[in-house]
């Protein structure tokens, strides 16, 4: 089976089905137990802090570290048993670049095709359809070291999506790019899986990607302790979030839970809590302890909110 004639899923099929997959470096383990699935046509993201368990997850993913425990199936095809398959049905960009900066934009891509089996017209047809995709036609005979990060990122992808897979895997996309750059990815990536072309599995430590994904799962200590929709995770908080900075905050935070039995928690100097209706609840809270409050800020819940609620700690 070649890269260019791959069979289309079945209806309802699982693009990514990962079930109690476990990676240890020593005594550190890296994945504890993670179980999945990730929908076809869908941008499935996974948020974490560094040294939470993404980057281990890719590496197996993308086939560079094998599995020490549990199953992964791509597209129905099994990690370990049938990687050279699975490899077929990949597209991969990574966190560092993958480029040959000597190359012009299009001989990158040649050689890309080329190791994918791709020759004369269909490669050149490939090469060309990506160029004008990525808005790098203008750009096809200048030397990748003369790129922007924000074109550098976009050939990256376009390299990863000449073969066709089915599935695109991104480690850190945004990292080292301009906000600009940033929103011309998404863009892509959006048409993408608008079009249903290709399933999109990501990894990032930005709150503003995770929103943007379809389904999110974060992941932190090689668990995840939370996944489904951004907007859904958001409304398990429940209410508004306060934060309010004092001097003595950890004396401020004691009183709070004792004056109002507040569920009050102490994170980084500041105290953080949840209310309902927390705006009508300030008046309150300034005329309880005068003077004793610096500052206070009221916003809805964040995806930060959520991991810090899951497991006591920021992002």
């Amino acid at each position: 089976m070649t890269a260019l004639a791959q069979p289309s899923p079945s209806p309802g099929s699982v693009a990514v089905r990962v079930r109690e997959l476990a990676y240890a470096y020593g005594e550190r383990r890296a994945l504890d137990g993670l179980s999945f699935d990730v929908q076809p046509g869908q941008i499935h993201g996974f948020l974490g802090p560094n040294g939470g368990g993404k980057t281990t997850l890719f590496r197996i993913l993308a086939t560079l570290l094998r599995p020490q425990a549990g199953s992964v199936t791509v597209f129905g095809s099994d990690l370990v048993e049938e990687a050279a398959l699975v490899r077929l049905q990949l597209g991969v960009v990574f966190q560092s670049p993958s480029l040959d900066p000597h190359l012009t934009v299009r001989e990158n891509l040649i050689h890309q095709g080329n190791l994918y089996g791709l020759r004369g017209r269909e490669l050149a047809r490939q090469a060309a359809l990506q160029l004008e995709r990525f808005a790098l036609a203008d750009r096809r005979s200048d030397r990748v070291k003369t790129l922007s990060g924000g074109l550098r990122r976009r050939l990256e992808i376009a390299k990863a999506l000449l073969h066709r897979p089915r599935l695109l895997l991104l480690d850190e996309p945004s990292s080292g790019l301009d906000p600009g750059a940033r929103r011309d990815l998404w863009s892509v990536l959006e048409e993408l899986r608008d079009k249903r072309e290709v399933t999109v599995l990501m990894t990032t430590h930005f709150m503003e990607e995770g929103d943007r994904c379809d389904r999110l799962a974060l992941i932190d200590g090689g668990r995840i302790v939370a996944e489904g929709e951004p907007a859904a995770l958001k409304e398990e908080i429940g209410g508004d979030v306060v934060v309010l900075s004092a001097r003595d905050p950890a004396a401020l935070c004691r009183d709070l839970r004792h004056r109002f039995d507040l569920d009050a928690t102490l994170h980084g100097g500041v105290i953080r809590f949840e209310r309902e209706r927390a705006h009508e609840f300030i008046g309150r809270l300034a005329e309880s302890f005068p003077g004793r409050i610096e500052a206070v800020t009221v916003s809805r819940p964040t995806l930060e909110d959520v991991f810090l609620s899951k497991t006591g700690h920021g992002l």
